[in-house]
């Protein structure tokens, strides 16, 4: 097909027209860029807080199910473990442990860090249990 001052006028337009629309395409799509790469590194952050409150509720409940060992040694395992890997990953946390002679019950609370300036992180609670370490007689 024969080139005319049409098609010639068209194109020079066109590639003249098209200038910038790389940027606002940008200013358009990076913002939702952006707030996708947050949520991923604030999904990572609670995973991680998560990850911290079930291995110190473990250890508590390891610690606490051991022989002639009551509950507050299981709160207290959970602390220690606690004060030594939550840093700012886990805030605010609680230990709340139970026992009824039979099985002991340990939870863990707190708050994952938030990315959000001023806006509290997520809630974050994870448990573990198990029976009571206690001697038995033979067939009995």
């Amino acid at each position: 097909m024969p080139r005319t001052r049409l098609h010639d006028w068209w194109q020079g337009r066109r590639w003249s027209e098209d200038r910038g629309d790389t940027s606002i395409q940008m200013a358009i799509v990076f913002p939702f860029v952006l707030l996708a790469t947050i949520a991923v590194i604030q999904a990572s952050m609670w995973y991680y807080a998560r990850q911290i409150a079930l291995t110190a509720a473990r250890e508590g409940a390891s610690a606490a199910r051991a022989y002639q060992a009551g509950p507050g040694d299981g709160a207290a395992r959970a602390r220690d473990v606690l004060a030594r890997t939550a840093g700012d990953s886990l805030s605010g946390y609680t230990v709340t442990a139970n026992s009824d002679g039979q099985r002991v019950h340990l939870v863990v609370e707190g708050a994952a860090m938030s990315m959000i300036p001023g806006v509290s992180g997520l809630q974050v609670r994870q448990s573990a249990s198990g029976p009571v370490e206690r001697w038995t007689s033979p067939g009995g």
